[in-house]
């Protein structure tokens, strides 16, 4: 595992630059337990050089990782925390009403932690001479699918959500403008971001060696393409609520016809990605990854999967992998994550799928990490974790 270059010393959380921005900072600041550190720091993995329109060179593709030591680590592999579209490695950092973050959690129970931010946004620098057009979610659509369903209900989950804090998570919350605040330009070329991500994110492996993933949303792709290009560095993969379902993106509309398809363009092309992945039989173009639609859901409230026609091409590079797909209750995902769950072990990728309903957690959205019950989402994955992922250390 990697020992960062920085001398070890003990620190409080509450004194470190990863501390969250709390909205009532003093009452929040008192509730935070301390926790000692061994080492804490920064630094950039990927990139290159390329010479802009005046032959200047300039650096692109490189990843800004952040790391947290415990002083006693007790877990074999750290874990690798990774953002969704329009978010920064800041949403593990802390949450919108100041309490502590994933990270910060993980790292309680002795784990080491690094957060990235992804590549050509927030701390790994925009470049858009050479990554292109960026852009950027608005209000209300984040209200609608992340911090806000139940005002809207465009799918059939959406009433349940009751635990943004401080809800209902819109314009004028303090937490919900917490969270506008947080919001940072993506580029705008999906394929793109993922190859781009995918190979700094391997240049990372190759720099701390085996580690654990935990992915969100948008990055939920590129922890398949990473397992499937280092196989032998990823020891298990957390995928909550990651970007899908496969193949198609639905659109939502509400009422009793609640969904379609988007047809017109296959979204995520490999099934699970917008880039390659190692299929066998070998498959060169996504064109030979045949597709079939679920004649009818596997329950009320999901959608009808899109899935391989059969025989199915397997995905040998993941399987092996302990993989957890974790789906909040109120979400938009808690649609059609089964997809995803389903596509992987028709392609011979076993798999556990969290419904976090199904364990006594209820009323969250797709923003978990940021809720008022956080901690107890995380305490799920630890529990998933100790019994899959190598343990402890001894």
């Amino acid at each position: 595992m990697l020992r960062p270059h920085l001398a070890k010393c003990v620190l409080s959380l509450g004194c470190l630059c990863a501390a969250s921005s709390a909205v009532h900072a003093n009452e929040s600041d008192t509730a935070k337990p301390s926790l000692s550190l061994a080492d804490q720091g920064y630094f950039y993995v990927g990139g290159q050089y390329q010479k802009d329109a005046n032959g200047q060179e300039r650096m692109f593709g490189q990843m800004f990782v952040q790391y947290e030591v415990p002083q006693t680590v007790r877990h074999p592999y750290p874990i690798v925390m990774m953002h969704g579209t329009d978010q920064t490695g800041s949403n593990y950092l802390g949450t919108p009403d100041g309490r502590r973050g994933w990270a910060d959690y993980f790292v309680s129970q002795g784990y080491t932690v690094y957060v990235v931010d992804q590549v050509g946004r927030a701390r790994s620098g925009q470049y858009p001479a050479a990554y292109g057009a960026y852009t950027r979610g608005a209000a209300l659509v984040d209200q609608q699918y992340y911090t806000a369903p139940e005002l809207y209900n465009l799918w059939p989950q959406a009433h349940l959500h009751t635990q943004w804090p401080g809800g209902p998570g819109v314009v004028g919350n303090p937490t919900f403008d917490q969270f506008m605040a947080s919001q940072a330009e993506s580029i705008a070329n999906a394929p793109e971001t993922e190859a781009l991500n995918a190979a700094a994110s391997a240049a990372l492996l190759d720099k701390i060696g085996p580690a654990i993933l935990l992915t969100h949303s948008q990055s939920g792709t590129l922890g398949w393409k990473i397992a499937d290009e280092r196989p032998k560095l990823v020891k298990a993969i957390v995928a909550v609520e990651p970007n899908g379902p496969t193949f198609y993106d639905p659109v939502f509309t509400g009422g009793n016809d609640w969904y379609h398809y988007n047809t017109e363009k296959a979204e995520r092309p490999w099934g699970l990605t917008r880039v390659p992945l190692t299929y066998d039989p070998p498959v060169t173009d996504p064109s030979q990854l045949a597709r079939v639609e679920q004649k009818k859901p596997e329950s009320p409230g999901l959608v009808r999967c899109w899935l391989q026609a059969e025989p199915a091409h397997q995905l040998p590079n993941l399987r092996g992998i302990p993989i957890a797909i974790v789906t909040s209750e109120a979400s938009f995902r808690a649609t059609y994550d089964q997809c995803t769950s389903d596509y992987l072990t028709q392609a011979g990728v076993s798999n556990t799928h969290i419904r976090l309903a199904d364990v006594g957690i209820h009323g969250n959205a797709h923003m978990m990490m940021l809720e008022r019950n956080s901690d107890q989402i995380a305490g799920v994955i630890a529990g998933w974790l100790d019994k899959s992922a190598g343990g402890t250390n001894q």
